[in-house]
């Protein structure tokens, strides 16, 4: 496969160096993934789309086995009603299948919040917009990248919605 992912073409046009990994196969699991591109867990960055009560979006990018506390997001957003996107939401308003998605080259433009566990690590993975590929890079790139994202503590063992 030599087609050049979506979020790879936007991170080259803000001059953020970066690599793409391509799995051999389908990946069953974050350990499985993490362990392909020779990272732990917690370098692999998951992003999560939230749909507020009034019908907004937001992406909340959390390291690996991290959870994030729906507690503190409904708190730090100020909406009461919060839930995962379903994935169709999340191919309509990313451009980017559940598996593959990343804060860059999106369909739409989004607010972005940043778990510090993200930017602990040096190197991070993200999703590239095509599932089986993934784009390596450092934390502080990342950062860089993100500019205009918002850096807030959101995992914990809060699993209530």
């Amino acid at each position: 496969m030599t087609e050049k992912p979506p979020a790879s073409l936007a991170l080259e046009s803000l001059g953020i160096p970066h690599r793409l990994f391509r799995h051999s196969a389908t990946v069953r699991s974050l350990e499985e993934a993490a362990r392909e591109r020779g990272h732990r867990p917690g370098q692999v960055v998951r992003s999560l789309l939230f749909r507020t009560g009034r019908g907004e979006y937001v992406m909340v990018l959390i390291a690996g086995p991290a959870q994030v506390s729906w507690k503190t997001l409904r708190r730090y957003l100020g909406h009461a009603r919060l839930a995962l996107a379903t994935e169709t939401e999340v191919l309509e308003v990313t451009g980017y299948p559940v598996g593959a998605v990343g804060p860059f080259g999106l369909a739409t433009k989004l607010r972005v919040l940043i778990d510090p566990g993200v930017l602990a690590e040096e190197e991070v993975s993200i999703g590239s917009g095509l599932r089986g590929t993934a784009i390596l890079l450092k934390s502080a790139d990342l950062r860089r990248a993100l500019k205009h994202a918002e850096e807030v503590p959101l995992s914990g063992v809060d699993g209530s919605s």
